[in-house]
């Protein structure tokens, strides 16, 4: 059996052909350069701890491509279930005779939601507008409880300042109201 230097240097070997080409598709996938590394940084963790169970290593690039493929399909699936989540929850809004002012702060709240990581803006979501149980959200992100509560809790301290932190949001009753509005919403 083959020692954890010896698998890095093995992982390394086939992966310094991959580099470039691995790169560039990434950043194709991804909309951001965080996203484009993030996505990079997922798959080769990954790889390098299933690389012993790779058949051919020689084909480590198509390996790297399909996974790479894979998550960012996962995580389009997560963004989109976000995003009909909030349509429908504008359509009730609206439906609900909300005025228009209100309106325009849900839209300011969901785009301020957007500048959050991910799966913290996926936590935060399906625990305060979707009403899920943390167990449950867990669940939904192969994660668990504990982790949960970590991503709401964080999402909820990154969202209250970007809120405060905008310009747009100069005046703290209208940071107060958005903060609040977010707990409004079933």
């Amino acid at each position: 059996m083959a020692t954890t230097e010896e698998q890095r240097a093995a992982f390394m070997l086939a992966y310094r052909g991959c580099h470039e080409r691995f790169a560039r598709y990434c950043s194709a996938l991804a909309h951001g350069r965080m996203d484009a590394e993030d996505l990079m940084q997922d798959v080769l963790l990954s790889a390098f701890h299933h690389f012993a169970r790779i058949e051919k290593p020689e084909e480590l690039l198509h390996y790297l491509l399909r996974a790479a493929k894979n998550r960012s399909i996962s995580a389009w699936r997560v963004r989109r279930r976000i995003a009909d989540v909030e349509d429908r929850q504008l359509a009730r809004l609206h439906a609900g005779g909300v005025s228009a002012e209100t309106m325009v702060d849900v839209q300011l709240l969901y785009r301020t939601l957007d500048k959050l990581p991910a799966d913290q803006r996926e936590a935060l979501v399906l625990f305060e507008v979707t009403g899920l149980p943390m167990a449950e959200i867990a669940v939904v992100q192969q994660s668990t409880e504990g982790a949960v509560k970590t991503r709401v809790s964080r999402a909820r301290s990154a969202l209250r300042e970007l809120l405060t932190d905008s310009p747009a949001l100069a005046a703290p009753a209208r940071t107060r109201a958005l903060l609040t509005l977010i707990t409004l919403l079933p």
